[in-house]
């Protein structure tokens, strides 16, 4: 009988509690972005761009290769690897044998990790906090489906009513629910690879914990070179007015 009671909701609280909610939290995503990009070191990594640029288009070379002639193609391939000089190829000129020097054995790179785990877990205990406390008791939205009462302690943080609803939502479980939910929004506004994600960056910094060596460049752009001096071209689109006129004389006898 408890279950089936419907709650009438203060519409004032669409603007004075979902409202700021909302706001801070995209606020504090903003914040975190710009930090964190200030925080980040300031030289360049310009080798290393250069170096995944260029691995990257040898590759879409390589496998859409087949949609250029044989003479854009071949032009393409010699640039990255010359046939007729092998140490004038891109790949021989720009090879470093030496890899990039391992992020967890550099002293600054550990505080920027250190200052980062900072930046993303005492922001999200602070404002969690201060909603916990600010909007502490409110009942903010309903989800559009029923719930078992599993779920009462996970949506109903600071709210202990046994006859309430599982499918209603507290103030607090809802600003978890917007910390999650907002990741799209940050990620059109900043772009996909932002510092607004705390747990993106949490999961990438354990991640980064638990990596060894980075990759050799030399290495790959020797397995680089190979990929595309044992490609071979097939023009796909040699034949493509043959194909398309034989369709157009299929279809008229068909009508």
């Amino acid at each position: 009988m408890a279950e089936s009671i419907e709650l009438l909701l203060d519409p004032q609280i669409r603007m004075f509690v979902i409202g700021p909610i909302v706001l801070i939290t995209l606020l504090v995503g903003f914040g975190r972005h710009y930090l964190m990009s200030s925080m980040a070191p300031k030289k360049s990594e310009l080798v290393q761009v250069m170096e995944a640029q260029a691995l990257m288009r040898s590759r879409t070379i390589a496998a859409n290769g087949k949609f250029l002639n044989r003479e854009a193609f071949e032009m393409r391939r010699q640039y990255f690897v010359s046939s007729s000089d092998p140490d004038s190829g891109f790949f021989k000129r720009k090879k470093r044998d030496v890899p990039p020097p391992n992020p967890m054995q550099d002293p600054s790179q550990m505080n920027n990790m250190m200052m980062g785990s900072m930046t993303n877990m005492i922001p999200m205990v602070v404002i969690a906090g201060i909603i916990n406390s600010v909007f502490s008791g409110f009942v903010m939205i309903k989800v559009p489906f029923p719930l078992t009462l599993r779920y009462k302690p996970m949506l109903q943080r600071g709210i202990q009513l046994t006859t309430l609803s599982s499918s209603w939502v507290s103030s607090a479980s809802f600003y978890f629910i917007c910390v999650f939910g907002l990741r799209g929004v940050l990620s059109l506004v900043l772009g996909p690879n932002n510092d607004s994600d705390s747990m993106r960056a949490m999961q990438g910094q354990m991640m980064g914990q638990g990596m060894g060596q980075p990759q050799d460049p030399g290495k790959a752009f020797t397995a680089a070179s190979n990929e595309l001096e044992i490609v071979k071209h097939k023009w796909e689109l040699s034949t493509a007015e043959r194909k398309f006129l034989s369709s157009s004389d299929q279809k008229s006898k068909d009508t």
